[in-house]
């Protein structure tokens, strides 16, 4: 089982890369201690379908690189899209989006880092 401080620099490059393309609200749920499908959520807010869809993009293209396989859901929607590793799960929200799944609220019980935007 990985510890929080290892989840968190397991995926440093990727919260970076999202922070360094303008997302919101970057957090990272560690679900590695639940009965999870995944072991990691990481969730980031966009402020636009375009900025949307960048941070779909640069999360792809850091996955590509590291050699991850990934699959992708959502991609023409207005609300979230959606990056699954397996056992890394990217959520990309719109504002609205995120407001209406409210996510952490579902995983409340999980450790959670949120990070400076």
């Amino acid at each position: 089982m990985m510890t929080k401080l290892s989840i968190e620099h397991r995926y440093q490059k990727l919260v970076e890369k999202l922070l360094f393309k303008s997302a919101e609200e970057v957090t990272l749920i560690d679900l590695t201690h639940l009965n999870a499908e995944a072991d990691v959520f990481l969730i980031a807010t966009a402020n636009s379908d375009v900025h949307m869809r960048t941070l779909l993009n640069v999360v792809e293209e850091t996955l590509d690189a590291e050699g991850t396989s990934y699959v992708v859901e959502g991609r023409n929607s207005s609300l979230w899209g959606l990056i699954d590793t397996g056992k890394l799960v990217v959520h990309i929200f719109s504002k609205r989006g995120r407001d209406f799944y409210r996510i952490e609220s579902i995983w409340g019980d999980a450790p959670t880092t949120v990070f400076a935007d």
